[in-house]
Formats: C-alpha cells, sequence, structure tokens
C-alpha cells in the first residue's frame, strides 16, 4: 500500500510540471528573470558567462532555455514541448 502512494505522489507532481507548452508561450523577449520564475519556478541551472546567462528549466529531453542579458530574456527555446 505504501509503495502505490509513493508511485501515485510522483506521478500527481510530475503532472503539475511548469515546464510545459503552455507556460513556454508566456515568455516574451525583454521579460525580467523575476516574471520569468514567477511562471517557471526557479531554474534547474544558470551558468554565468562574460555578457550574459544561460538558464534551464527541467532536463532531459524537456526543458526550457534562456538567455538573459541584464536579467532580460533576450532568446529563449524549448525541447520536447510540442503539442
Amino acid at each position: 500500500m505504501k509503495k502505490l502512494l509513493i508511485v501515485a505522489a510522483i506521478l500527481t507532481l510530475s503532472a503539475c510540471s511548469k515546464i510545459n507548452l503552455e507556460n513556454y508561450e508566456k515568455i516574451e523577449i525583454g521579460m525580467n528573470k523575476t516574471d520569468v520564475e514567477a511562471i517557471l519556478g526557479a531554474a534547474d541551472k544558470c551558468v554565468e558567462k562574460t555578457l550574459h546567462t544561460n538558464c534551464t528549466w527541467g532536463g532531459g529531453d524537456k526543458k526550457i532555455e534562456i538567455t538573459l542579458v541584464s536579467d532580460r530574456v533576450s532568446l529563449y527555446s524549448k525541447t520536447g514541448l510540442e503539442k
């Protein structure tokens, strides 16, 4: 019984992921990082470069990647979020 509850909890949490096409379509060029985090939650990984920061939400075959310049979206892409 305990294993069944754990599996049900994991499936429920994965179904509630913010990494989906609907949220991806809310992202816009020029949006600030705080607004992006309100939509997607905290980034799973951010790498700071000299003039920009690359952040990734999700991973593996389902992710959203955003390039930020001065904490504003300058470029974004998706993987595995097709309809």
